[in-house]
């Protein structure tokens, strides 16, 4: 919290958060979102200015081990929601959701105006009626959590039982792991010898680890750990016994 209050400064005019997390499929807790509500009031006291929390939720309902979906713009009076239906409805490549912005918010109404404009005049294409029609048949469908929920769990227990270090992700649909060479570069490049594609950390701002996606037949989990096994090999990684392996 020192370090995210530290990086505000009197031109700050917005927060952007990810939870669940893409890449890491962390969850903020209540303590954490507290902590974020509690410096952007203070902030806007001592700037005199309003700074809006923009909430990037397209995993919201993907949570994992007895979470639940939470709603952030209890936390903060200027929370602007950003929504899609891709994730929760396993929809890839159809990028349609919403902003939700509270009556509440500083400047409620000329926010909307100007996320009208924008809409039309940045390039952004509006969704199809077709698809529009079928969302909203849809509303109230979720997807097969259940699904996710094997893949994390073969996905995690079996790279750390390779000897990996990985984040057990708590919502969306990522593993966060740590790259065993000092550049995950050399880590990207050596697992594609085995014909594992992972994404970089540095992509992220946040270089040592790597982005595994589980949104994909469970067959293919099984037969990555074949290959993540001969990866682990390469690295001299130990085997583990089993059990939760969580460093980070």
């Amino acid at each position: 919290m020192a370090a995210f209050e530290a990086a505000f400064t009197e031109k700050t005019k917005a927060v952007l958060i990810n939870t669940p997390n893409n890449p890491t499929g962390v969850i903020y807790s209540e303590e954490t979102m507290n902590g974020i509500a509690e410096i952007l009031r203070r902030k806007e006291e001592s700037y005199r200015t309003d700074i809006y929390l923009i909430s990037d939720e397209p995993y919201r309902e993907l949570v994992y081990d007895g979470a639940k979906e939470n709603f952030l713009t209890k936390y903060y009076h200027n929370t602007i929601v950003g929504y899609s239906f891709s994730k929760s409805l396993s929809l890839p490549g159809e990028r349609i959701g919403y902003i939700a912005v509270p009556d509440g918010a500083s400047d409620a109404e000329d926010l909307l105006a100007g996320l009208e404009v924008a809409n039309r005049t940045l390039g952004f294409v509006n969704a199809p009626s077709l698809i529009q029609k079928a969302v909203a048949g849809c509303i109230n469908e979720t997807t097969n959590l259940e699904f996710y929920d094997k893949n994390r769990k073969d996905l995690y227990e079996g790279l750390t039982k390779l000897g990996f270090t990985c984040i057990k992700p708590q919502g969306a649909f990522y593993l966060w792991l740590k790259s065993p060479a000092a550049d995950e570069a050399e880590f990207v490049a050596a697992a594609k010898k085995y014909n594992l594609v992972l994404v970089k950390g540095s992509a992220f701002g946040c270089g040592g680890y790597v982005r595994l996606a589980y949104c994909i037949p469970n067959e293919k989990i099984n037969r990555s750990l074949e290959a993540f096994a001969k990866l682990a090999e390469e690295y001299g990684l130990v085997k583990q016994d089993g059990g939760e392996h969580t460093g980070a």
